[in-house]
């Protein structure tokens, strides 16, 4: 898996203070999308253990109490994505108590395959649809358009 950009401490993307990653690979490619850069499967940076070892590091410092993970892109939930998604995912849940994941995808969560699907265990908060311009809305919290809905599926 590649990813585009990593940061350590976000306010934005997810309640609290979070870390936040950005994937790449991306096959929806939604008209008026802000990450276009992502979509490229081969974009980026590789995603490595070292640096799965810090974000396991740094969603444990006590210093900067961080509330979760959030995964956005490009997409997590890419076919390609999925084994290092699931490796994170799975790892953050038994080393980093009472930590949340949130995770976006262009997928729908009743569409979604086996495989993306074994993802949603350790998923907090799924936020899913493509992004429609034309349903575009900056008063919606946690999505851009108005079609993307967020799934609660593990209440913390």
């Amino acid at each position: 898996m590649n990813y585009h950009r990593y940061y350590p401490i976000d306010v934005v993307n997810g309640p609290g203070t979070r870390c936040s990653l950005f994937v790449a690979g991306c096959v929806h490619q939604c008209r008026g999308c802000y990450n276009k850069s992502t979509w490229s499967l081969d974009s980026g940076f590789i995603f490595s253990q070292e640096l799965e070892d810090q974000i396991i590091c740094d969603l444990q410092d006590r210093e900067i109490k961080r509330q979760g993970l959030s995964l956005s892109g490009g997409d997590p939930l890419h076919p390609k994505n999925i084994p290092a998604i699931l490796k994170l995912v799975e790892r953050v849940k038994m080393q980093c108590d009472n930590k949340d994941i949130w995770l976006w995808t262009g997928y729908l969560l009743g569409e979604l395959t086996a495989n993306q699907r074994a993802v949603l265990p350790y998923i907090d908060v799924l936020i899913d649809g493509k992004f429609i311009q034309e349903l575009a809305d900056p008063k919606l919290v946690w999505r851009g358009s108005s079609n993307q809905i967020v799934h609660t599926l593990h209440k913390k």
